[in-house]
């Protein structure tokens, strides 16, 4: 007994280790530590600490994982010579979250660094929305958290962004850094914008305006082009839908010594479709043409590109008999011409600084027409930016001012007032990166905005972030914001701008905000489930926002009183070998505060639920599963809107230069039809309800990549 409980007592021996960041020194709390061979597992506590028992001597493989962190083996021999704990310090390794370099807050840095949060839609994720529309952007940002495509149109399918439950108008869309989808040509840009050309897209929410001047309330949306890589690039994407529409896409990109090119063109066409078989589209019937080649040039100190695009489109939808030539009815035509070009140039004065300089032009040509009516004007709108940019190992600076117009001149087509109008706004900014430690970097900024006919505005803002652990980050950002008013929003797209008058300059001030957001990011691994969760928290409020007065005639005046939006958005991600899942929930409590009266403002779901499930065999396999929520919605009439789930299911097989895929959206035919007319009236002189669900149903599109 004595031999046997002496021999017991040599075998049982104990390991303590302690984990921590190479980097930071920080501890891995949520670590998963494998030692082989006795096949014990143990989590790192709080205090990046674990411990093993009952250990016989010998020699052990130690295996450390830790989400974000690279995976480390060692050798460890136990019992150790001293009683502390061992310790195993792991390096950060590069994520695909990390390699993405955002430039919407001007200063380029890896996503994981940047105080101000930035959503992207890169790479693979990029792809597979595509795949479910490679005619236009809308399925990339609709699926997001926060993010609504509003419908504004029952039979023509034009649509807006919502971020955050506040109108398309107060969402400022970008294009590499240039505000080119603005008043009157930011009607139809969703539908205008194919995906094949985007190496990612990157979402600022909140207010914004400091950035690139007004218009950003609801935050920014910049879309951001593919520029020529290492290798030669050269695709085409092939796509067909069971409501008659056709996608055509090509792209060609390659860079030489010292120059590269990239050359975009598309074709884009829908017959008219009419699913619940009630005599008007759900799809128009339309033809679009683009091309958008660039050039770029690199010299030892100096970079810089030039190039223009190009679209032009013909869209009809309304009467299924009218369009097909067989009786008359209701319709709504539109036709389009973008014309854009940009100049990017970037000098490099210094090893910590450079000079960069902007411009860009854009023509944009748009006629409406229904029944007894038509509308059509152009605009003419220019960007000139110079900024400064210095930056050294804790601190950046960014110095700038920007000059832009907007001149809008309508075709007179009756004797209705014309909407003509002439804006120039010239701006000052300057924003400051401080990063005093590794774990804390507070960004801030300033502009100053001069318009000729409302004055100066004064935009401060501020982002923070903080690394509390190697596993949790928090954010914190708050600015202001404003808009100059203009008639070119929703509510007058909706009736063409039909008897709706001038602005009234000396009777209407422009609209602005403020607003906050505040965030955690945290990430880890259980067991082999790699998780990430972000919460965010949100509030803006909007003083004298403009609506539509019918006192005596269609116009838009300041409201008396304001607009708040406030709630959260929830996104959790699990990752298991190539399964991986998305979770994302939107609330959204957003009220009019009109005449001292609380009102939920119109076709604003409280409640959304993103929840998309993908296996994927990288480079070889993917298949999708996605659920989306909508809870019920506050309508103009005075109803409620019904809630409805859609159900979408995708797969994509891939070869060496060959891919083949094929998507079923919504398969389960949610559809406004289905609850009940989407309009009142006789059919020949309709008036339209406001389109809160999809109308279109289940369509099934599916195609071919080839990539030579």
């Amino acid at each position: 007994m004595l031999l046997f409980a002496y021999t017991f007592a040599q075998a049982q021996h104990s390991l303590r280790l302690s984990v921590k960041s190479k980097e930071n020194g920080q501890a891995l709390g949520g670590a998963s530590v494998t030692i082989a061979p006795a096949n014990k597992n143990a989590v790192t506590d709080s205090a990046g600490i674990a411990s093993f028992t009952n250990l016989p001597a010998g020699n052990y493989t130690v295996r450390v994982v830790f989400v974000g962190m690279m995976e480390k083996e060692i050798q460890v021999m136990v019992p150790q010579n001293n009683t502390g704990a061992f310790e195993i310090e792991l390096e950060e390794e590069t994520h695909e979250e990390e390699e993405v370099i955002v430039t919407a807050t001007r200063t380029s840095r890896s996503i994981s660094d940047i105080p101000t949060r930035v959503e992207t839609i890169s790479g693979e994720e990029l792809n597979e929305k595509a795949n479910m529309k490679p005619g236009d952007i809308r399925m990339l940002l609709s699926e997001s958290t926060g993010i609504q495509t509003q419908q504004t149109s029952a039979t023509s399918y034009n649509s807006s962004i919502r971020i955050q439950g506040l109108d398309g108008r107060y969402t400022q869309v970008l294009r590499d850094g240039f505000p080119l989808y603005a008043g009157f040509s930011g009607g139809l840009s969703l539908m205008q914008v194919a995906p094949l050309d985007l190496r990612q897209i990157e979402v600022v929410k909140g207010s914004s305006s400091t950035l690139y001047g007004g218009g950003a309330i609801a935050g920014l949306v910049n879309l951001v082009s593919k520029t020529p890589g290492q290798k030669k690039e050269l695709s085409f994407v092939a796509n067909g839908t069971s409501a008659g529409g056709l996608d055509l896409s090509g792209f060609y990109s390659e860079k030489f010594k010292t120059t590269g090119v990239t050359v975009f063109a598309s074709s884009n066409s829908s017959k008219a479709y009419d699913p619940a078989s009630i005599g008007f589209t759900a799809i128009p019937s339309f033809e679009r043409y683009t091309i958008n080649p660039k050039l770029f040039w690199y010299g030892k100190n100096t970079t810089a590109n030039i190039g223009f695009s190009y679209v032009t489109e013909k869209r009809i939808g309304g009467s299924m008999a009218f369009i097909k030539n067989e009786g008359p009815g209701y319709f709504e035509k539109n036709n389009t011409d973008r014309f854009t070009t940009q100049l990017q140039v970037t000098h490099k004065l210094t090893d910590h600084s450079q000079l960069n300089f902007k411009n860009s032009y854009s023509r944009f040509k748009r006629l409406i027409e229904v029944p007894g009516y038509v509308f059509s004007g152009t605009q003419l709108s220019g960007f000139t930016e110079a900024t400064y940019n210095v930056q050294y190992k804790k601190t950046q600076w960014v110095v700038g001012a920007n000059f832009l117009t907007d001149d809008f001149d309508e075709d007179k087509q009756t004797t209705t007032i014309l909407r003509n109008y002439h804006y120039s706004t010239i701006g000052a900014f300057v924003q400051h990166t401080w990063s005093p430690v590794k774990a804390f970097t507070l960004e801030t900024g300033l502009r100053a905005d001069h318009t000729r006919d409302y004055g100066i505005e004064w935009l401060p803002r501020f982002s923070a972030m903080m690394k509390l652990s190697a596993q949790v980050t928090a954010r914190l950002g708050g600015g202001l914001g404003y808009k100059i008013p203009t008639v070119f929003n929703e509510e007058a797209e909706r009736t063409q701008f039909q008897a709706i008058l001038p602005i009234d300059k000396s009777a209407t001030k422009d609209e602005r905000s403020a607003g906050a957001n505040f965030d955690l990011n945290y990430r880890t691994k259980i067991g082999a489930v790699g998780f990430t969760a972000n919460q965010l928290f949100f509030y803006t409020r909007l003083n004298r926002p403009l609506v539509l007065s019918t006192a005596g005639a269609y116009q838009f005046v300041n409201a008396n009183g304001h607009i708040d939006t406030k709630g959260m958005e929830t996104n959790l991600r699990f990752v298991y070998d190539d399964i991986k899942l998305f979770v994302g929930y939107t609330y959204a409590d957003v009220n009019t505060h009109f005449n001292n009266t609380l009102l939920w403002l119109p076709l604003t779901a409280r409640h959304r639920l993103n929840n998309v499930l993908m296996y994927e065999q990288e480079g070889k396999l993917k298949i999708g599963f996605e659920a989306y929520f909508f809870s019920k919605q506050g309508l103009n009439d005075g109803t409620t809107g019904r809630a409805y789930w859609t159900f979408g299911l995708m797969g994509e097989k891939t070869w060496e230069h060959v891919s083949l895929f094929i998507n079923f959206e919504n398969f389960t035919d949610t559809r406004q039809t289905r609850y009940g007319s989407i309009y009142t009236g006789a059919a020949s002189n309709p008036v339209f309800k406001d389109i809160y669900a999809p109308v279109d149903g289940f369509v099934v599109n599916g195609g071919v990549k080839l990539r030579l």
